[in-house]
């Protein structure tokens, strides 16, 4: 499973917060996937395959502190193990547009994170974090930051950001989550809160041209 944290709703689009659903919305259409709703999981839920392997991809519909109900409920129901989970979330710990990918650890203060732990009833699961920015950047602090727009000047970071997540967890899910560390992992910058392995280059620039569309369309917004 490849789950995507977000927020549902289209005032949440283009927020820090729902690079997750972003990313997994790219995995989605590049694999050739259609979402459909799933009420019993409170989830969009696509079937999708990839060099042979079968991936379930899932954007909780419970709003991101309850993001776990979601994901709980469809591992447990496919009985999958925790380690067969991938997370993709926001991080406001990592410079924008920085990339980190961790087999296992602690929500980081991030409350979908948190909720995702709680409900599988362990931190043994794959995340995979986009570098969204410090929260402090934001004259409403780290709430304002998250749900507000990506800023102008972070929107190409954070679209290759979500290029490389994209690869990234699907290279953990299909190849495990050490090679996608040894792979896609960001060197570490003054405001990482994480070390260094190898730096990552985007793949392509389809997000990044998506964000720098949206965002010379919404500048007087800004």
């Amino acid at each position: 499973m490849i789950a995507g944290l977000g927020n549902p709703g289209r005032e949440y689009d283009e927020t820090p917060h729902n690079v997750g659903f972003v990313a997994v919305d790219s995995i989605c259409r590049t694999l050739g996937g259609d979402w459909r709703i799933e009420p019993r999981f409170k989830a969009d839920v696509a079937k999708v395959s990839s060099k042979g392997e079968s991936l379930l991809l899932v954007r909780p519909m419970t709003y991101m502190n309850a993001s776990g109900e979601s994901i709980g409920q469809i591992m447990r129901y496919y009985r999958m193990e925790p380690s067969d989970v991938v997370v993709i979330s926001d991080d406001v710990n990592l410079q924008p547009g920085r990339v980190r990918v961790r087999a296992a650890g602690g929500a980081g203060g991030h409350n979908g994170l948190k909720s995702v732990i709680e409900h599988l009833g362990t931190q043994q699961f794959t995340r995979v974090r986009i570098g969204v920015g410090l929260g402090r950047k934001s004259p409403d602090g780290l709430i304002g930051h998250v749900l507000g727009r990506i800023a102008k000047e972070d929107a190409a970071e954070v679209g290759e950001g979500i290029d490389s997540a994209t690869q990234a967890a699907l290279c953990a899910a299909l190849e495990g989550p050490e090679t996608a560390m040894n792979r896609f992992n960001a060197p570490a910058a003054e405001t990482d809160e994480s070390t260094p392995d190898n730096p990552q280059k985007p793949i392509n620039n389809q997000t990044t041209q998506q964000f720098n569309n949206k965002e010379q369309s919404n500048a007087q917004e800004i």
